[in-house]
């Protein structure tokens, strides 16, 4: 009879989990030295970081700062779990805008992150505005949870289109025209030639275009209580609207994979002629799509309705201060020094084109270049004129679940529209069929809402 009752296989895990413990006890995991330990998952903001940290240094005698460059798919997963085992945890960390809320989670007691409201509000010395008020105040909703802030923003990201200024030019297309959607829609079946030409690059088969599209309108995921909006009338408007462009015998867009070689060599095809843009965009076509130095433009999205809101907004970065941090006034003041440094920011916009939230540093001429790429313009001030009228879009831990519910709700009704024939966007049974949808898929989300209380 074994002297081991549980099997080899046990016996086995059993032995290596005895020899993994006592080499972590010989071998225990080093303790970081430096003052202050800063996560980063984007390397133009590591490298501005690390270019303008030896300042903050020499400001801070004896103080030194350990910037790390960490996988943003592993990012969230590791503060989590580092969070709740008090294990390598960082004093500060940036992380992206849809998965920042994940850590949100539970009462204010549960989260691992230091509530920043107090300090991002209070004024600066000799009545200096406050960080919120020198700051665009749509930015901070995203890191903002049952009305305590979380996080800093990086970006605004005001969102524009990027269009072939060359091939606009040859069908005679005046950008300064197309006021709404419905004037770019009237272009787009105009020039459009499908299999080889589309207006557009809109996906029928993910939440990443009609997000924004969905912003634009005053849409979102969530209210500002957390409930789940989604599938609200704009919702169902938005998702109406959007489907034949993207579906159907006259749609005017489509899609060969966001970030792809395929695209790149669509963008210098003229494939698709326009681009959902974001400021961050710009730097993704200069150092991608070369070829076409000098023929590309950007324009303010269409307009709903002649007056309405002419952007919205696509991704974004916080930094947050974890509980576990030692020395939240000297966290505090390098998150500020980081975000505020003039060197720093002339380098982070030299790398990424991404445009400050804090409105002052707009001034500032890094950001009123000419640039050869597009076409002569300052990409910089096209950004700035719409940087005040970015939506807000609210913060949920279930943000991910939701943008994904919607893209699973775009294609059942994209599969709808082309197997039904349907005649337009406002025929009845197919706005019902939307309706529904929609209504399921936020069920889904409620209902995990519902098992897992915040």
């Amino acid at each position: 009879m074994s002297l081991f009752p549980f099997g080899k296989a046990a016996l086995g895990i059993l032995i290596l989990a005895a020899f993994s413990g006592l080499w972590l006890a010989v071998h225990p995991v080093p303790e970081h030295k430096a003052t202050l330990v800063y996560w980063t998952f984007a390397k133009p903001h590591y490298d501005s970081y690390k270019l303008i940290l030896p300042k903050f240094e020499r400001e801070h005698p004896g103080v030194t700062v350990d910037l790390e460059l960490v996988s943003l798919q592993a990012l969230a997963a590791r503060m989590q779990s580092a969070m709740l085992a008090n294990l390598d945890v960082p004093d500060l960390f940036e992380i992206e805008i849809g998965t920042a809320p994940t850590l949100f989670r539970g009462p204010a007691k549960d989260i691992g992150l230091l509530d920043l409201t107090t300090r991002v509000k209070t004024s600066g010395p000799s009545g200096q505005k406050s960080f919120y008020d020198r700051c665009v105040k749509a930015r901070f909703v995203p890191y903002t949870h049952l009305g305590r802030i979380y996080g800093l923003p990086h970006d605004v990201h005001p969102m524009q289109l990027a269009y072939r200024r060359d091939i606009f030019e040859k069908y005679g297309i005046d950008p300064d025209k197309i006021k709404t959607w419905d004037d770019f829609i009237n272009v787009g079946r105009k020039v459009t030639i499908p299999g080889s030409q589309y207006m557009i690059e809109l996906s029928d088969s993910d939440s990443t275009s009609i997000e924004p599209l969905l912003f634009q309108r005053g849409g979102d995921y969530f209210d500002a209580n957390g409930n789940v909006t989604f599938d609200n009338d704009i919702g169902v408007k938005t998702m109406c609207w959007f489907i034949p462009l993207v579906a159907g015998p006259h749609k005017i867009a489509d899609s060969v994979g966001f970030f792809s070689q395929a695209e790149t060599k669509g963008i210098e095809d003229g494939y698709m002629l326009s681009y959902l843009c974001p400021d961050w965009r710009t730097q993704s076509f200069e150092q991608n799509a070369g070829h076409v130095s000098g023929k590309m433009a950007l324009m303010p999205l269409p307009a709903v309705t002649i007056g309405s809101r002419p952007t919205s907004t696509w991704g974004g970065t916080m930094v947050g201060i974890t509980k576990h941090c030692k020395d939240p006034d000297l966290a505090w003041q390098l998150a500020m020094f980081l975000y505020q440094d003039k060197a720093g920011v002339n380098a982070r916009y030299t790398l990424t084109n991404i445009l400050p939230p804090v409105r002052d540093q707009w001034q500032m001429p890094i950001f009123h270049k000419t640039s050869a790429y597009w076409s002569g313009q300052k990409p910089g001030d096209t950004y700035i004129k719409l940087a005040n009228l970015v939506p807000p879009r609210h913060s949920s831990p279930f943000v991910d679940t939701a943008s994904s519910k919607l893209g699973e709700a775009l294609v059942d009704s994209v599969r709808y529209y082309d197997t039904h024939g349907c005649p337009d966007s406002n025929d009845p049974h197919f706005v019902a069929f939307v309706r529904a949808t929609l209504k399921s898929k936020a069920d889904q989300v409620r209902a995990m809402i519902g098992r897992s209380p915040l």
